[in-house]
């Protein structure tokens, strides 16, 4: 008997949490049906969005911060977002992760079956593939480093990959899980997955038996995987409450190094820190509201923060040491902290609902976030920093497989 399958269909009906209302196939039926009828809107240019209420004072980026005696001018963050694109039947789910930016420089957002791609260089805007509704909707989507190709969960248990460049599909990952595919993150030629069934899997894309290892440590949906610049740590979040903490260096891969407890609701964002090893930020759902710091070698949090609000998204300034969040009800904003302090700098509001996906750019600069049926970019994080030139090594060997 399946022990993990049975348990996954007892505590299905209690997955929801996060969420206030599901979508079915009927309703994507119609979905398809009207974007058929619709498709000129997709990451359409919106006009310029109206200023933001302010419900702080204008000087607010100048709040109090650290200072020293050699401290960099005030840098100025604009509270308005550069672009808007429309991104109708964009899905409002916590759980799933539905945007990237490639290190190519091309942002993959899935809007209902079909994953779009847009182009941040020449604006250029392309449908990268559509799925029948027996498979779909799209659940997931995440760029290989080489920034040519891309992996897509989808709701019925598979990932395919896609060379974005050609449109040629490459290979179905099957047999990793046995409900849809929310989470997904790269490491080098290894592409991990997480699933509704709790279960994360290893995946070695360039050879046909492509499970490595599989860890099992989640009660409920994995809706967060983050693997750390090293390629040695994985962290992972659920809708369990954990958050792991795996070392695929250990004796026993199967066994995560940590198992930390401290939220109280899921656990979406996690965000690895550039310029500090072995330092996560990690963020709760709306009963827990709070952004952590874990030091993954001991397992210690070093620091909580009540955000006040659903925490979705975290992205590290590169070039700075500033963390950005996004979060749900009641303001649906953005906002930059000075770290460690936990100063708010800035808060950005140029969304109407809650702010579900955030990417970050190449350069580390401007960040993309999607929120109900737009997609906004806010040149947050200041001056861009040479970009080094992706490797290509992943897909070196990869053709098509089946």
């Amino acid at each position: 008997m399946d022990f993990d399958f049975a348990h996954y269909m007892l505590t299905q009906g209690r997955k929801d949490k996060e969420n206030s209302s599901r979508y079915g196939k009927d309703y994507r039926k119609q979905l398809a049906e009207a974007m058929n009828m619709n498709r000129t809107r997709i990451l359409a240019f919106k006009n310029k969005p109206p200023p933001p209420v302010e419900l702080f004072p204008s000087n607010f980026s100048s709040l109090p911060q650290d200072k020293t005696a050699n401290s960099k001018p005030q840098r100025h963050i604009p509270q308005t977002p550069e672009t808007t694109l429309d991104a109708p039947h964009l899905i409002d789910d916590y759980y799933l992760n539905l945007l990237d930016w490639g290190s190519s420089n091309v942002i993959a957002i899935a809007l209902a079956d079909t994953v779009y791609l847009w182009d941040a260089t020449d604006h250029s805007t392309s449908e990268a593939v559509t799925f029948e509704v027996e498979m779909g909707p799209v659940t997931s989507v995440s760029w290989a480093v080489d920034g040519s190709h891309i992996a897509v969960g989808l709701d019925n248990s598979e990932v395919q990959l896609w060379d974005s460049t050609t449109k040629q599909y490459l290979r179905t990952l099957r047999g990793c899980h046995r409900s849809r595919v929310g989470s997904l993150a790269w490491n080098n030629h290894i592409l991990t997955t997480g699933g509704m069934d709790g279960r994360i899997v290893n995946n070695d894309v360039r050879i046909r038996s492509h499970i490595v290892n599989t860890y099992r440590g989640h009660e409920r949906e994995v809706c967060g995987l983050k693997w750390s610049a090293s390629g040695q740590q994985l962290a992972s979040g659920g809708n369990d409450n954990l958050l792991h903490i795996w070392d695929n260096r250990s004796v026993a891969p199967s066994q995560w190094l940590h198992r930390l407890e401290d939220h109280t609701a899921a656990v979406k964002a996690l965000a690895w820190c550039p310029f500090q090893r072995n330092l996560l930020a990690s963020g709760g759902g709306g009963n827990d509201r709070c952004i952590k710091f874990w030091n993954t070698h001991t397992g210690a949090c070093l620091n909580s923060v009540d955000t006040g609000s659903q925490v979705c998204a975290l992205l590290w300034n590169m070039n700075e040491r500033e963390l950005l969040s996004s979060h749900g009800f009641t303001r649906n904003q953005l906002t930059l902290w000075k770290y460690p302090s936990m100063v708010r700098i800035a808060e950005l509001t140029g969304h109407t609902s809650r702010v579900l996906h955030m990417a970050q750019s190449p350069n580390g600069c401007t960040v993309a976030s999607a929120a109900g049926e737009t997609l906004n970019f806010w040149n947050v994080f200041g001056d861009p920093e040479e970009v080094k030139p992706a490797p290509k090594e992943p897909f070196a060997h990869v053709n098509r497989i089946r």
